[in-house]
């Protein structure tokens, strides 16, 4: 990963600080001679001082220069120690992360706490800077612990956000390529020849991640320009009657939140006597172990567990040691074609 100019800047002005070649109340190479001095331009030379001076490091005075403060703040100590939180510990939806997560941490010689949100119900951030170098979170409600992950950002806590964004505190998000999926799986059915294909909600809440696979399945609908489409209003409808659903509007293939949405669909119309895939096909999201234990294996789009845990984990290594701001990152996904779904004739 490539660091940028501006924080190359940074670094090297906050270990000369830090080691105390400048000392307090010394004053800074201007913008200009740092521009000249890494060959970049006066707007990059600037931002590095910026962040310097909102990082407690320096205080700048017009028409005189910028200046070492009295009062550093104080290097984070180093715990070797990462947290890990998940939704929780066996849920059956989720991936397994730690395969591409743990080689990172071993190499950098870190431990790993991997445990639930409810570890964070008697904790504040001061204790958590305390008692971890930084923090990977597989985010469920993005509204959980706001206050504690706000006070998080305000320190500059190095926090990683697994498969959905919060949006007003500036963490990096690690998430698949959900729309892509939602209109690879779609547009799949579509060229098998199906035209009556339904979107299949898990729960009355809308995720981020439900949202954009439900917006790849209407893209791929709209593109394809099929008449049907499941809808925002129907998703109560298709959760509590399903059979009725399928019946009333001829679907004849069904894209699914998730592979336990799509499981449970798949008992549900098999004890109403529809055959899988020779009445309805059904294609899942996630590609849990389940899915090829099912009968008929489960058709799915598969996440990239293994590379979204590798990704989360160099991102928190380089966001700990440069304090880095990074952008956030999308996983490619892809699709797993098993026998539950059957090309039309």
């Amino acid at each position: 990963m490539t660091l940028p100019l501006y924080r190359k800047i940074y670094q090297d002005l906050e270990r000369a600080i830090q080691s105390g070649s400048f000392s307090s109340g010394s004053q800074l190479p201007t913008e200009k001679e740092l521009a000249d001095t890494y060959q970049v331009s006066r707007i990059t030379s600037k931002r590095a001082l910026n962040e310097l001076e909102t990082s407690g490091y320096i205080y700048r005075v017009r028409g005189k220069g910028s200046f070492v403060k009295d009062d550093l703040p104080s290097p984070m100590h180093q715990t070797n120690r990462i947290l890990f939180l998940l939704p929780f510990m066996k849920d059956l939806s989720l991936g397994n992360f730690t395969e591409g997560l743990s080689p990172i941490m071993q190499a950098n010689n870190l431990d790993v706490l991997m445990t639930t949100m409810a570890y964070l119900n008697h904790k504040n951030a001061e204790e958590i800077i305390q008692e971890f170098d930084g923090l990977i979170y597989y985010v469920q409600y993005p509204e959980s612990h706001l206050d504690l992950f706000a006070a998080l950002a305000f320190k500059k806590f190095p926090v990683i956000l697994l498969d959905k964004k919060i949006y007003d505190l500036p963490f990096p998000t690690i998430m698949s390529e959900n729309t892509g999926g939602g209109f690879s799986a779609t547009n799949y059915l579509i060229q098998d020849g199906h035209h009556r294909i339904a979107y299949l909600f898990g729960q009355e809440s809308l995720p981020q991640s439900v949202r954009q696979r439900y917006l790849g399945y209407i893209q791929a609908i709209k593109e394809a320009g099929l008449d049907f489409l499941t809808t925002i209003e129907d998703k109560k409808n298709i959760q509590t009657h399903l059979i009725d659903y399928v019946k009333e509007n001829s679907i004849t293939a069904l894209v699914c939140e998730n592979d336990l949405t799509a499981i449970h669909a798949m008992k549900l119309l098999k004890e109403a006597g529809f055959l899988i895939p020779e009445d309805i096909s059904i294609v899942g999201f996630d590609n849990i172990q389940a899915a090829s234990l099912v009968e008929p294996p489960l058709t799915t789009v598969a996440q990239n567990f293994k590379r979204l845990g590798q990704i989360a984990g160099q991102y928190l290594v380089d966001s700990m040691r440069d304090n880095q701001l990074l952008d956030d990152k999308k996983i490619p996904v892809a699709l797993i074609k098993r026998q539950s779904t059957k090309e039309l004739k």
